[in-house]
């Protein structure tokens, strides 16, 4: 069980990875239709399935590599969901024979991808409406967390002699994975509003972006048909991207603050390194970010700055995790 739940944890990541460059490359419409691909379980290939499919599908033509893309993204997210099942069963017979194992979170975990995958059929059928496109992107990250936990629920570890001083920092860190997850919500917005490119210029917009502002418009959801490439007015796309960039300053001060308390406070080594790795996450991350601005948003930077989120995100999991059970 251990072993599937890690190897859950990688393939969560990649299928993170994925579903980011799924929606860089425009393909979250690759297949008009859910869970196959114009009616087939893969994309269509001979000259008749094309021609039956964009009779089918007039409005959305057959692209061979935006279909592979959102199709690929799917197997593998069918896979992680198979693997996920594996682990529930497995934690429901273990409880019914008495045996000593987590249950709860495969049990939660199971609730969580199948929410998932009803997500990933919304993505489709309601045409990419950014709450559910955003609410995707919230799940994988959640399941992904959650498969995170269970994993060091399942791994013994214990640091000689404890350090109870930094026990009171612990709620510090908890308030630290609210942070990056409010700042993945805000960047999974702008992303799903095509709201990425509106800024080009450092450290914050071009021109009178304060007068641009539109905070109600910015996360208000207009009623159209369909959303690829976004709905909302240039205005609200700043507001957007603003928030986000404002965001990370005060994601990137709030966790050099709490580095800092740590580093000073703990004699414990594996908090220090945890700490060290923290930053170093952190500073990729911010370069990553700046570099999206810079080169226009190259779509490996792009895919780049969705994988090391996650990253972050596992680590404040563990540094927090760590400060809560090990002291």
């Amino acid at each position: 069980m251990k072993k599937l739940v890690l190897l859950s944890i990688f393939l969560a990541l990649f299928v993170i990875v994925l579903g980011a460059y799924t929606r860089l490359t425009d393909a979250g419409l690759g297949c008009p239709d859910w869970p196959g691909c114009y009616g087939l379980v893969t994309v269509p290939k001979a000259e008749e399935q094309i021609l039956a499919a964009n009779q089918a599908f007039p409005e959305r033509p057959v692209e061979a590599e935006k279909a592979w893309n959102e199709m690929i993204h799917r197997y593998f997210a069918a896979a992680l969901g198979f693997i996920i099942l594996l682990i529930a069963v497995s934690a429901i017979v273990k409880k019914s024979q008495g045996k000593v194992a987590p249950f709860k979170l495969p049990v939660i975990l199971l609730l969580l991808v199948s929410f998932q995958g009803m997500l990933g059929m919304w993505t489709v059928t309601l045409n990419l409406l950014p709450v559910v496109v955003m609410a995707h992107l919230l799940g994988g990250f959640t399941v992904l967390s959650c498969l995170f936990l269970l994993y060091l629920r399942m791994t013994p570890y214990r640091i000689p002699g404890g350090d109870t001083r930094i026990r009171s920092l612990a709620k510090f860190g908890a308030l630290g994975i609210a942070i990056v997850v409010w700042q993945i919500a805000l960047g999974g917005w702008t992303s799903a509003n095509y709201a990425s490119l509106v800024c080009t210029e450092l450290p914050i917009c071009e021109g009178d972006w304060v007068g641009k502002l539109d905070f109600a418009g910015a996360f208000s959801v207009p009623a159209a048909e369909n959303y690829e490439f976004g709905v909302h007015s240039h205005e609200e796309r700043v507001t957007m991207h603003v928030l986000h960039r404002f965001g990370a300053i005060v994601t990137v001060a709030y966790l050099a603050w709490f580095a800092f308390m740590l580093f000073t406070r703990s004699h414990s080594a594996l908090i220090k390194r945890l700490v060290v790795v923290m930053l170093g996450v952190l500073t990729v991350q911010v370069g990553l970010g700046i570099s999206n601005v810079v080169y226009m948003l190259p779509l490996t930077v792009a895919t780049l700055h969705n994988a090391v989120a996650a990253c972050l995100l596992l680590v404040m999991v563990l540094l927090t995790y760590t400060m809560y059970r090990k002291y």
